[in-house]
């Protein structure tokens, strides 16, 4: 008998033992790392290859007690992809609170100008550092949202532009979050209204916004060229927009040719009337509230004139003698 009390003793002694090497590990040994840290967290990365990296770059003592931790704690699965920043002197439970908040996560500033397509939004989230342009380009064009109860074909024309804060490796479902509920929040309450009065949906006076944002120059000349296309597709004209042949090119071109001016494409409105398809860009405010708010005018026809402006005319004779005035 005197043994087996001798034996369980020794077995409380050695758990007891284990335990205060468990509790030393995670929640009081602050020594590492000694000094700040970056560490990258790759998507898809498992725990215990994020323990043996930050085992590997003296964030903790052991991975063994790091990788117990996050499991009893039910955090195996909660360490967030992105670049972190951990400072100095952590405990093992301090490292896990970091990466599973995401709050020690690097953010990158990122600043989407007025009429970049989904393509270029992609191309600078790339070169900003936050993930795959082929990634975000391909969630940009597959996904939609619903605006006044209408799908939309995809997210062109519908990803805001502005300054936007994302950590390396944000999802693309999380940067068209952001970028789409930007969009929802600073549009106007009654734009559903207002789009009806002027017949046309949500989606098609986006598009309309965003021919705009391509095509002018200056802020004050806005609304007179959103209503040049109203006063167009009034009459059945064809829009006969540059911008929206060059948004059918495989590639961005300063001056169009009669070649591209006949491509074969939907979004070509020298041969389709009516609007393209899905907006061509991504119009910012100013080029949304000109497509809301049209000026009215007789003007059927505009031309680039030099110092971001243009002159507009009635008639196609007003309008050839424009182009050779200007169009040299």
């Amino acid at each position: 008998m005197k043994w087996l009390v001798r034996f369980s003793l020794a077995g409380v002694g050695v758990a007891a033992s284990i335990l205060a090497w468990f509790v030393f590990n995670v929640y009081v040994d602050a020594s590492h790392p000694a000094s700040s840290v970056d560490l990258v967290v790759a998507r898809g990365e498992t725990l215990s290859e994020v323990a043996d990296d930050l085992l590997r770059r003296g964030v903790i003592r052991d991975a063994f007690s790091f990788r117990l931790l996050a499991r009893i704690s039910g955090q195996e699965d909660a360490v967030h992809a992105g670049r972190y920043r951990l400072p100095a002197h952590l405990t093992q439970a301090g490292v896990l609170r970091l990466l599973s908040s995401g709050a020690a996560q690097i953010t990158i500033s990122v600043t989407i100008p007025e009429g970049f397509t989904a393509r270029q939004i992609a191309q600078r989230l790339q070169e900003s550092g936050v993930g795959s342009a082929g990634d975000y380009y391909r969630a940009f064009m597959s996904d939609s949202i619903v605006v006044d109860g209408e799908r939309t074909a995809n997210l062109e024309g519908f990803l805001f532009p502005d300054t936007y804060s994302f950590a390396a490796g944000t999802s693309p479902g999380d940067v068209e979050h952001a970028m789409t509920a930007r969009f929802l929040a600073l549009f106007p309450a009654d734009a559903a209204q207002r789009a009806r009065r002027l017949h046309v949906s949500i989606a098609q006076l986006v598009t309309i916004a965003s021919m705009v944002e391509r095509e002018a120059k200056v802020d004050q000349e806005r609304p007179l060229i959103a209503g040049v296309y109203y006063n167009r597709l009034r009459l059945g004209m064809p829009l006969q927009v540059d911008a929206t042949v060059e948004y059918a090119l495989p590639h961005y071109k300063t001056e169009l040719s009669f070649a591209d001016l006949a491509v074969d494409s939907p979004f070509n409105t020298y041969r389709h009337a009516g609007l393209p398809p899905t907006p061509i860009a991504n119009p910012g405010r100013a080029s949304l509230e000109a497509a809301l708010f049209p000026q009215a005018s007789p003007y059927l026809y505009y031309v680039y004139r030099g110092d971001g402006r243009h002159a507009f005319a009635r008639t196609l004779t007003e309008h050839n003698a424009n182009v050779a005035k200007y169009e040299k």
